[in-house]
């Protein structure tokens, strides 16, 4: 039997074209597309910048604490198969993600918003979710809406051990780090280029071209 691939992508809705092109990013690079189970993830927004900030840390809760999923936010292009990231799970660790350590140089990112430093900035922006693992039973939606965002963004129900990693290619962060030809995911963290002032920003071309084939009429 086929095994399922479960893909949670951000949704908001003042970029709705963003989660297509993802979306339409992920199946492009996919050796087996019908292993993919894409699921659009969403909440209120009680601060921060999107209508997902908080919704994927219920990605566990979502699949029943049972297995891996992979969460990505909607502001991403991926380049190679998300298949391959499956196959780096871990079932010693609660979450692999890609650590960075930076500071921005950008204090404002798309639609205005504030676009603070803090410790383990943007480690939650893709996730491989071990959500079998004990520890991420505390995920539950009473648990997520008690938390602050520097509570779960930067992963404190769990300790050090227990927080994998990826390859840095796969959460490269366009405007903040130079692009690389072997980068497999591209993420427009600064503003999509579906924003018009960021229309024309490094590696926009490839975005561009993914809308292209998520919206190109049948033939």
């Amino acid at each position: 039997m086929r095994e399922s691939l479960p893909v949670f992508i951000g949704y908001d809705e003042r970029e709705a074209a963003a989660y297509h092109v993802c979306q339409q990013s992920i199946l492009d690079h996919a050796a087996d597309p019908l292993q993919l189970e894409f699921h659009p993830v969403c909440g209120p927004r009680r601060d921060g910048s999107n209508d997902f900030i908080y919704a994927r840390f219920l990605v566990p809760w979502l699949c029943r604490f049972h297995g891996h999923a992979l969460f990505v936010d909607g502001d991403m292009i991926v380049r190679d198969d998300v298949a391959e990231l499956f196959a780096l799970r871990r079932h010693d660790v609660g979450a692999q993600v890609v650590k960075h350590d930076y500071k921005t140089k950008h204090p404002t990112k798309y639609l205005g918003n504030a676009n603070a430093d803090y410790p383990r900035k943007n480690w939650s922006s893709v996730v491989l979710w071990n959500c079998s693992f004990f520890p991420n039973r505390k995920l539950t939606p009473e648990f997520v809406a008690s938390k602050p965002g520097s509570y779960l963004h930067r992963f404190l129900w769990l300790n050090d051990a227990q927080i994998g990693d990826l390859p840095d290619g796969w959460n490269r962060l366009v405007l903040e780090q130079e692009v690389l030809p072997d980068d497999k995911l591209l993420h427009y963290t600064i503003g999509t280029p579906c924003f018009a002032e960021y229309a024309d920003c490094d590696a926009a071309d490839e975005w561009h071209e993914a809308y292209r084939r998520a919206i190109a009429p049948c033939k």
